[in-house]
Formats: C-alpha cells, structure tokens, sequence
C-alpha cells in the first residue's frame, strides 16, 4: 500500500510544482514519466531477480529503492533531486510481483487466494488514499511531509519484513539474463517515451522513438527464444491464459487510471465552463475516497467469487462493471454525488479485476516463475496506465472551451475519456472468454 502510495503523490502538487521547483511544467512532468519509466523496467528485472535469489531478499532491495528515492524527494525542492527520488520510488513498485509470490510459497494453499487478492489490490486503492491524502497534506502542511511520512514507513516495512517475512526456499536455476533485461529495457524506455512525451516533443522523436522499440522487439524475442534462462518465458507467456490474461491486465490498467485521472480534475474544472464544479483541491481528491474504501472491502469478495466461480469468471464480471461505471459517469456529470457513484463503480470493478488477475497468472506458471510472471502481469497494467496518460492529457488539452481568453476541456472532452475507457473494460471483459477456463483453486 505504502509503494503504492508513493507513485501518485505528486499528482495533486503538479500545478504547483512550477512555482516551488522553478521549473517549467514541461520539465517538472518528468515527476511522473520518470517514475513510469523505472517502474516499467524495474518491475519484471526484479520479479526474476526475487525467483533466482530469494523473494524476500529483491523485496527488501525494492523497499530499500523507495524509502531511499522518498529521503531524496524530501530533503530538496530542486528539480533533478526529485526525479532521481522519484526514478527510485518507481523501482519499488516490484514488491507487489514479489508480496504476491512469497504468498504463494508461504501460505496454505486455502489462504493464497484470499492473500494475493488483496496484495494485488493495494495497486489500486493505494492509489486511491494516496491522492487524497496528499491534497491534505498539499492543503495544511509542507509538502515535503508527505515524503518524510514515506521515509519512516518505509523503514518500519522494512524492519518488519526482516522480523516477519521467510526467504523461499524455492529457486530457479541459471544465470540472469543480462542482455534479456537490456533488450527490454531499450523497448519499454522508447515505448513508453514516445507515448507520455509524444504530445510534447512532437512527430520527428516521437517516430524515432516508436521506430526505435519496433526495431527492438525482433532482436530481443529472437535471443529471448534461444537462451537458457530468459528474463521473459515467451513460450510460457504465448500461453492463452497467460497472453490473454496480460492483454486484459492492459486494458484494466487503462481503464483504472483514466478514471482517477478524470476525476479529480473534473470536479476543480471552473463554474464559466458551464458543467464545472470549481471544487477545492482537497474535495477532488476526497471525490476518490469511497472508491478507495469500496476497494478495500471488495478485495476479500474477490477472493470467495474466485474461489467459487474461478477467476476468470471473477475478471469478466469485475470487467463488466468497471465498463457499467463508465456509463453512470457518461451521464453524471454534473454533481459531486454523481460523479462520486459513477468512480466508486469503477473502483469497485478495478478491485474485483486486480484481484483477479495474479490468481489467473499462478493458474498458468510454474511455481518457480511466479515472481516474474506477475512482474509482467504487473508490467502490463503499467503499460495500460502510460496510455491511458498520454490519450486523457491529448484529449483534455485537445477538445476544449473558452471564455476571455482562459482556456479548460470542454465536457465532451471528459464524455470522450468515459467512452474510450470504457470500450477498454468492454474489451477486457470480451478477452476472457479467450482465457482457458480452470475450475477455481480449493
């Protein structure tokens, strides 16, 4: 939760952060792209790390990355400081792949289920507290609090994992795939740079870079494909509960952050737009609360619905209604009540699917694997929220209204992300049916 958390505390202080760093706003957006970037790459690389050398051992190595990227944050309001701390609390977000497979190894088989649902969840609803929390913090305190607060609960994690948490005694042999890891990093750095920075640097790097991991993919698969012990199974992850299963995890992620994305923004749009609510900073990030508190108490739901009907039943309706909340929010608009029904349904979805979707990944691997296969599960969802960053901030900037001279989205603009988010639950809820059925775990 903590490591969740700590991804999206910047969000509500980006209209600020110009004025505190000095920065332009273009620059001071690496705050979240950086932190992206080294979640996407770092997740996987340390899911296999924690299969060859011990779980508990890559977790603490992972905490280590946030508490030590939150005291960098903390101490400096210069820029280049807070993208190295932030580039640091993006490689911790590996310790959900690696919590959800130490659970897995230590629990009774009974518990696991039950356990990795709610892991899985804290990648939501950590998310949902987090920008709540951090408005209050941005509202009445220093805004460095927030990551000092960071600082000692991640040294608190840590001390518990060393009193708590077992090493596995389960290992896979072999060597680790350095080159594997730098192919994959070389493709999802220019991926994910052509996609969040796209709308800024322009078509010349934006194809260069979309070029440049296309140019990637078929070097890396070829020797992926050919050695020993590759970072990435591809023959496991061609699988269709694993393929489906991931391409699913994408559209989820997608569909998860768009409406976190639009929610707070929607309810702070001014009153001159004709639907905004002129909120507060504080009552936008409270907007986002219940579907926090909804996914905290849907997790444990998630688990006896997969255990009774499997968990591709579980993802297919949980994608269902993340789609059905996207519909309520088409039309609900115009109120804070309605725009607060309309996300928690999504929330909702969102922990019933995360939930999910690690138990579908453990259904289809080895147990030696499970680690970097849900650090790809992981991955995708990253993936999905990348996209999603890039196609809400070229809708918003892109579809707008104006009234002398001051500029805001139009409320077509926010009708667009609902719809395009969700088509993608729609989607996700349709690739299921794709998904080889199991009869549920005992």
């Amino acid at each position: 939760m903590l490591v969740s958390v700590s991804q999206t505390l910047v969000v509500p202080l980006l209209p600020l952060l110009p004025g505190l760093t000095g920065s332009p706003a273009a620059d001071v957006s690496w705050l979240l792209t950086v932190t992206l970037l080294t979640g996407a790459v770092f997740t996987p690389l340390l899911g296999r790390a924690g299969d060859m050398y011990g779980k508990r051992r890559v977790l603490l190595v992972a905490l280590s990355s946030m508490v030590i990227g939150s005291l960098f944050c903390a101490l400096s309001s210069n820029l280049p400081v807070l993208i190295v701390g932030r580039a640091f609390q993006g490689a911790a977000i590996a310790v959900v792949p690696l919590g959800i497979s130490i659970l897995r190894d230590e629990l009774p088989a009974r518990r696991v289920i039950p356990a990795i649902a709610l892991m899985s969840s804290t990648l939501g609803f950590g998310a949902a507290f987090g920008i709540p929390a951090a408005t209050l913090v941005v509202e009445y305190s220093n805004w460095h609090t927030m990551f000092w607060i960071c600082v000692g609960l991640g040294v608190l994690d840590i001390v518990l994992v060393l009193l708590v948490v077992p090493e596995s005694a389960i290992r896979t042999s072999g060597r680790f795939d350095v080159l594997g890891a730098l192919g994959l990093a070389a493709f999802l750095v220019c991926l994910l740079l052509a996609v969040s920075k796209g709308s800024i640097w322009g078509a010349g790097p934006t194809i260069a870079l979309a070029l440049g991991a296309a140019a990637v993919v078929p070097a890396w698969v070829w020797f992926e494909l050919r050695t020993i012990s590759p970072l990435v199974d591809l023959r496991v992850s061609a699988r269709p509960a694993v393929l489906f299963t991931n391409l699913s995890a994408l559209l989820i992620g997608f569909a998860f952050y768009a409406n976190s994305l639009s929610t707070a923004q929607l309810v702070q749009e001014p009153t001159w737009t004709g639907y905004g609510l002129g909120a507060s900073i504080v009552v936008s990030g409270l907007c986002l609360l219940p579907g926090g508190v909804a996914m905290v108490l849907l997790s444990p739901v998630s688990a006896r619905i997969s255990n009774a009907k499997g968990p591709r039943f579980t993802l297919a309706i949980a994608s269902v209604l993340m789609a059905a909340g996207y519909v309520v929010r088409i039309f609900t608009s115009h109120s804070i009540a309605g725009i607060v029904v309309g996300a928690t349904v999504v929330s909702a979805g969102t922990a019933i699917a995360y939930s999910a979707l690690p138990a579908l990944i453990m259904h289809a691997v080895p147990v030696t694997e499970t680690a970097a296969a849900n650090g790809l599960n992981t991955l995708m969802r990253t993936v999905g929220t990348a996209i999603c960053s890039a196609i809400v901030a070229t809708v918003l900037t892109t579809v707008t209204v104006s009234n002398g001279g001051r500029v805001a989205p139009a409320l077509s603009a926010y009708l667009i992300v609902f719809v395009v988010a969700g088509l993608a639950a729609a989607v996700a809820a349709g690739m299921t049916a794709l998904i080889p059925a199991r009869k549920a775990a005992s």
